[in-house]
C-alpha cells in the first residue's frame, strides 16, 4: 500500500512539472536567411548559444517589440523610439519616454545587428549583448519607466502571453532574461542587404558617373577618408562597429565610452553608425544634431573641432577638415545614398 502511494505522488508530481514544460516539445528552429552580398564577403552572424533562432521566438520578440506592454503607463513601445520606416530610428534628434521627457541621444537605427561582431552596442557601448541592449529601455526613467518586476506581472496576466512564451521557451513561467531574448531574436530578423550598390555589387544593376565619382572619394585617403570608419565595398556592414571621437565638439557634455571604461583617453568617443539606409534615418549623429547629410559632409569637410581625444583618423583636423569642393561634396552624397534600402523600410515582416 505505501509502495502505490509512493508511486502516484512521483506520478503526480511528474504531470505537475509537464504543466509548464512540454516533455518532447521543441520550438521550430530558425535559420537566418542571409543574403549574398553578405555570404560572399563577411563571416557568420553572431548567434548566441544560450539564445537560439526560433520561430516562435522571432515572433514573440516582435509582438513584445510593438506592444506597449512592457511601458509604465501602457503608452509606448521599443517601436516607438525605432520606426520601420525610419530604418529603426526616431525622426527626432532626441526621443520622448513616457513622461514625456526627451534624452540627449538619438535613438539608433536597428539592422544588421547579427554581425556586431565586438558585441558593443548602445552609443556608448554600455551594453554588452543585444539582450542586455533589450533590457535598459523598460527599467529607464526617460524611456518606458517601468521596472521589470511589473512588466512580468503584467506579461503573466496576459490572456496570450504565457502561451506564446511557451511555444517560444517551453516554459509559461515568464521572466526578464526570457522576454529579452525574445526581442533581441526579432531584432537579429532585421536584415537590410537590398539597396542600389548591393544589387551594383552583385552585378545586378550599375552606378552613374556621378555615384561612382563619391565611392572613389569615399575612398580615397587624400579627399573623403571615409573608409576607415566605415569601411569599403568589401565590408557591406558599412561600420566597422568601433568607437571613434569625429570632431564634433572641443569639450563634451557626453563622454561617451569614456563614462563606460573610465578611461579619459575615451572621452568624446562614439559608436560608428552604418552608412546604410541613410534615406530614412535623419536626424544624424549620437545626438541629432545634424539634420540633412549635407551637414554630416560639411562637417567633415571643414567643420571639425579639435579636442584631447581627436581620433588619429582626423588627419585633416588642423585644416578643419577635408575641404572638398561642391562638386566633390554632391558626388559623395550621391554616392552615399546608394547605400540606402527602400525595400528595408517596407518589409512587411518588419511591420505591426
Amino acid at each position: 500500500m505505501k509502495l502505490k502511494l509512493h508511486h502516484t505522488i512521483i506520478i503526480m508530481l511528474f504531470f505537475l512539472n509537464c504543466s509548464n514544460e512540454d516533455m518532447g516539445y521543441e520550438p521550430t528552429p530558425l535559420v537566418l536567411n542571409i543574403p549574398q552580398v553578405f555570404a560572399e564577403n563577411i563571416i557568420a552572424p553572431v548567434i548566441p548559444a544560450n539564445n537560439p533562432m526560433t520561430v516562435e521566438g522571432v515572433a514573440l520578440g516582435k509582438r513584445l517589440f510593438f506592444d506597449t506592454i512592457l511601458s509604465s503607463d501602457n503608452s509606448k513601445a521599443c517601436v516607438s523610439c525605432h520606426s520601420p520606416q525610419n530604418a529603426f530610428t526616431d525622426s527626432s534628434p532626441t526621443s520622448a519616454g513616457v513622461d514625456g521627457v526627451f534624452g540627449s541621444r538619438n535613438s539608433m537605427p536597428l539592422f544588421n545587428l547579427a554581425w556586431n561582431y565586438n558585441e558593443r552596442f548602445a552609443w556608448d557601448g554600455k551594453e554588452l549583448s543585444l539582450e542586455r541592449q533589450a533590457e535598459e529601455p523598460v527599467q529607464n526613467p526617460i524611456e518606458l519607466h517601468s521596472n521589470w518586476d511589473d512588466a512580468i506581472v503584467r506579461l503573466q496576466s496576459h490572456p496570450e502571453y504565457p502561451e506564446l512564451f511557451r511555444l517560444a521557451f517551453n516554459t509559461n513561467a515568464i521572466t526578464k532574461e526570457l522576454t529579452t531574448k525574445a526581442i533581441a531574436q526579432f531584432e537579429r530578423t532585421l536584415i537590410s542587404a537590398n539597396s542600389k550598390f548591393d544589387r551594383y555589387t552583385l552585378g545586378q544593376s550599375s552606378l552613374t558617373a556621378q555615384e561612382l565619382n563619391g565611392l572613389d572619394l569615399f575612398l580615397r585617403e587624400d579627399k573623403g577618408d571615409c573608409f576607415h570608419c566605415h569601411g569599403n565595398p568589401n565590408n557591406p556592414l558599412w561600420t566597422t562597429n568601433d568607437f571613434h571621437n569625429n570632431g564634433l565638439d572641443t569639450t563634451f557634455s557626453d563622454l561617451g565610452l569614456g563614462a563606460i571604461t573610465g578611461d579619459p583617453n575615451d572621452n568624446g568617443k562614439f559608436k560608428t553608425p552604418s552608412l546604410r539606409n541613410l534615406s530614412f534615418t535623419a536626424p544624424y549623429m549620437h545626438d541629432g544634431r545634424f539634420n540633412t547629410l549635407d551637414e554630416v559632409i560639411n562637417h567633415y569637410s571643414e567643420g571639425l573641432q579639435n579636442s584631447p581625444t581627436i581620433d588619429p583618423l582626423m588627419k585633416k583636423i588642423n585644416e578643419g577638415g577635408v575641404q572638398l569642393s561642391n562638386q566633390e561634396k554632391q558626388d559623395l552624397k550621391a554616392f552615399l545614398l546608394t547605400l540606402s534600402d527602400p525595400s528595408f523600410i517596407s518589409n512587411l515582416e518588419f511591420q505591426n
